[in-house]
């Protein structure tokens, strides 16, 4: 993709948009388990995204899919990541740990540029090490103020890069892919709800009704935002998909320190900035690449 289109930059704002609120979304489930919430969001993801699948006339794929034990056992592997991956982000957003979550996201493309280089072969520019350095900085810096590594960010950015590491490997649509994940994650999901029930310790048996629409809704929050981010990179080139992943986490820190009042002292203070430098050099390194590709030339 050479150039970026109104249609790309609507699916891609939608996604964002929704993902925006995600915050707010998984704060008022607070009181409900996070390994509850988790399984609600795969259970009623099911729906949505097979709707989309017969929608779009590509449940030929999935059923493909299901019938190849080589994707299969990947789409296992995708499907046990992006699990830790939503499961580390509830769990942040309803303890209270909002700038936690924005701090994993921050870093999250770094170490993707990180991966590349070290399991992929591919070569880093000077400002690419810059922005690592940055970001393993900014770590250090957390780690020494609070004893402790920050391992709910750590979780969110391991889990989510390893999980688009792996999903290179699936021969399948976005959409498609989502949809084989979802279901190869909703009999354990199922399991967990019902161990829940007959031990009684299932917090959905007294959930408010505002809950209950919570975690049916769910599915949608989930399944809806990753189709439209999946579709809107269709029309948008690569780096400016790259660029604009910085979207979320500033979404993810400003309501953690407006709405949520989070304290943003100390440490932090001193490795947001480092991390904000860092996603700098990312993106002038984004930009100086995209500025170095060959124009194609025109038809005539």
């Amino acid at each position: 993709m050479n150039e970026d289109t109104l249609r790309g930059f609507a699916f891609a704002g939608g996604a964002f948009f929704l993902w925006g609120l995600l915050p707010f979304y998984f704060r008022a489930l607070e009181h409900v388990p996070t390994i509850e919430v988790v399984a609600h969001r795969v259970i009623w993801a099911v729906p949505v995204a097979l709707a989309v699948l017969v929608w779009l006339g590509r449940t030929a794929d999935l059923s493909t899919a299901l019938r190849t034990p080589r994707m299969l056992a990947m789409a296992c592997v995708t499907a046990t990541l992006i699990s830790i991956n939503w499961g580390m982000y509830v769990w942040l957003i309803q303890s209270g740990q909002a700038m936690e979550a924005a701090l994993g996201y921050y870093i999250m493309p770094v170490f993707s540029v990180f991966l590349g280089a070290t399991l992929l072969g591919e070569r880093l520019s000077p400002r690419q090490w810059g922005a690592v350095a940055l970001a393993v900085a900014a770590v250090v810096v957390l780690t020494l103020e609070a004893g402790r590594l920050p391992m709910g960010a750590l979780g969110l950015t391991l889990s989510w890069g390893f999980y688009a590491y792996f999903k290179r490997a699936l021969p399948i649509g976005p959409n498609q892919g989502f949809a084989l994940e979802a279901l190869i994650l909703t009999p354990f999901a199922i399991l967990l709800l019902l161990w829940g029930y007959v031990s009684g310790s299932l917090y959905g048996a007294q959930a408010s009704g505002l809950e209950w629409g919570l975690l049916l809704g769910c599915g949608v929050v989930t399944a809806v935002p990753l189709m439209l981010y999946a579709n809107g990179a269709k029309g948008l080139r690569l780096s400016t998909i790259a660029i604009s992943s910085y979207l979320i986490p500033t979404f993810i820190f400003l309501i953690s320190v407006f709405a949520f009042a989070e304290p943003f002292e100390g440490a932090r203070l001193i490795a947001f900035p480092m991390i904000w430098g860092a996603m700098a050099l990312y993106i002038w390194e984004v930009l100086r690449q995209r500025r170095a590709q060959p124009v194609p030339p025109a038809l005539s």
